[in-house]
């Protein structure tokens, strides 16, 4: 794997490789000595252009507990706040020596640019570019519904069959679009349900239904329900009459909590926005995977980090793994 900059273009083979070898990281990290050699002198680079807390911190943890060293690069008191362009900012990283740049961005396209454009050498990983795409957040919400649907025997499989309902803010959304294209490369069957506000304009061309009821979505028996955060930050305009009115007709509450099957699970990809989108009793339920998400996101991204540098695995290290 050269780079990841999205999900529509991972084949199946390459997703399952990355999420067996994310169950692999996760073993490891059950160990007292959590930390592996596996990228000792490597250096990983997170350059974020747009202000996060989980995706950085978790891929500065993955990186770590593989033994490279990190820089973090915030746009935010650097020179790219006054006036730096991406290439020169590229360049600079190019002669500190990265081996690996971790992009987050405002502009869809960015990642793309700088993994194509020649200003740099190094693998470039897709933290979330504008509207665009959010990849290891998809990866690392496949694991999870994998894991938690599955069990300990997961290894190998994809989500055949598995019905999984996306919530929200599907408009604003880059991880709405990246589980779109992941989920159903591995088989799993796909609906969104969000305001007609809050669909974008033209979704004929994803492998997807669209519902506009939320009791219908949940009638319809989802083996798992994604809760998408309201991204009021990108909201330029009017999508819905009032917040009450949103969580009243699209809120997972309690009610909505209780009708889903039994089984069933919900991810959140957080922040979440409590008593809008989701509710106290569903966020913190027995349904809810959201700190396995979390914990799911360092082994996903220490998976990303290892085929990207590492590359194929030799036997011998995937016994170091196990």
């Amino acid at each position: 794997m050269r780079h990841l900059l999205d999900t529509q273009h991972l084949t199946r083979a390459e997703s399952l490789e990355i999420l067996d070898v994310a169950e692999d990281m996760a073993d490891t990290q059950r160990r007292e000595v959590k930390k592996l050699p596996t990228l000792r002198g490597k250096t990983v680079v997170n350059l974020f252009f747009e202000d996060s807390t989980r995706t950085r911190i978790s891929f500065e943890a993955a990186a770590k507990r593989l033994s490279a060293d990190v820089i973090n690069f915030s746009a935010k008191g650097s020179s790219v706040s006054k006036g730096e362009s991406l290439q020169d900012t590229a360049q600079t990283l190019q002669a500190m020596g990265a081996d690996a740049v971790v992009i987050r961005h405002g502009a869809s396209g960015a990642p793309r640019t700088l993994a194509t454009s020649g200003w740099i050498t190094a693998g470039v990983v897709n933290a979330g570019d504008g509207t665009h795409e959010h990849p290891t957040q998809a990866l690392l919400d496949a694991f999870t519904i994998r894991k938690r649907l599955f069990g300990a025997d997961s290894r190998g499989r994809g989500l055949d069959g598995i019905r999984v309902t996306i919530v929200g803010d599907v408009l604003h959304s880059r991880v709405a679009r990246s589980n779109v294209w992941l989920l159903h490369t591995l088989g799993a069957h796909v609906t969104l349900v969000a305001p007609p506000t809050l669909v974008p304009q033209d979704v004929s061309g994803w492998p997807v239904e669209v519902e506009y009821d939320l009791d219908r979505g949940i009638a319809a028996g989802p083996d798992a329900l994604m809760m998408l955060r309201i991204q009021l930050e990108r909201m330029n305009a009017a999508y819905f009459p009032t917040e009450r009115e949103y969580s009243r007709r699209y809120g997972l509450d309690a009610r909505r909590l209780e009708a889903l099957p039994d089984g069933s699970i919900v991810l959140h990809p957080g922040p979440m926005n409590r008593g809008l989108e989701i509710s106290a009793e569903a966020a913190d339920s027995p349904r809810s995977t959201v700190l396995e998400q979390v914990a799911n996101g360092v082994s996903v991204r220490m998976a990303v980090l290892y085929l990207l540098l590492a590359g194929a695995r030799t036997d011998s290290e995937k016994e170091d793994l196990r």
